[in-house]
């Protein structure tokens, strides 16, 4: 039969999103460039959190400030323009995937 390896002592789980962030149905997961966002849709939206919107089209994330949407590049949404902002969902987690080696929760 063999010896039982002693490897196995070591092994662990797969990391995954849903591992690490308790994913619900109201997750989402988006992938950028420099990371991965898990989006809560069932959270209310909150003065500070982080948040993915559309603004005709685009897709930005952002933080609520007031009366104003601040994009994450510094661009200020505000007055007539926020109407059209549709607020998808927070960011309840951002998931640095380039040799940062940490997760960071937003809320």
């Amino acid at each position: 039969m063999g010896f039982p390896s002693s490897a196995a002592d070591y092994v662990s789980a797969t990391l995954t999103a849903d591992s690490i962030c308790g994913l619900t149905s109201n997750s989402l997961v988006i992938q950028t460039s420099e990371s991965a966002a898990v989006v809560d849709r069932g959270l209310a939206v909150r003065q500070g959190d982080i948040v993915i919107a559309i603004l005709y089209g685009r897709s930005f994330f952002g933080k609520i400030h007031g009366q104003a949407f601040i994009t994450h590049d510094g661009d200020t949404i505000e007055g007539e323009c926020l109407d059209e902002l549709q607020v998808i969902g927070v960011v309840a987690y951002l998931l640095l995937t380039r040799g940062t080696g940490w997760m960071m929760n937003t809320r």
